[in-house]
């Protein structure tokens, strides 16, 4: 068993307070736990009203899948409109 841990910094440039970004960081959580059945949550920067980082683990049956999801997890926000990725941290454990 392998747990793959993501951390995601985020800059949401359309937003102009908080409540606009809870709103894009609410939708794309939800999307994220629909998708990959995956642990995710706001960690960071909550009181910032364009930045955001999310921590997100996923518990896997092998490293090779465990490195498949975290990539296809990677497409999945760097394609989300309206979020730019900043910086990311992965680990597997």
């Amino acid at each position: 068993m392998r747990v793959a841990v993501t951390v995601f910094e985020l800059y949401i440039p359309g937003v102009n307070s908080l409540k606009g970004k809870r709103k894009v960081i609410k939708s794309l959580v939800q999307r994220l736990r629909n998708r990959f059945n995956l642990s995710v949550s706001e960690i960071g920067f909550q009181d910032l009203w364009q930045r955001a980082e999310l921590g997100i683990a996923v518990v896997c049956y092998n490293g090779a899948g465990a490195d498949s999801i975290m990539e296809k997890i990677f497409t999945f926000v760097e394609e989300e409109n309206g979020i730019e990725i900043i910086a990311t941290r992965s680990e597997i454990y």
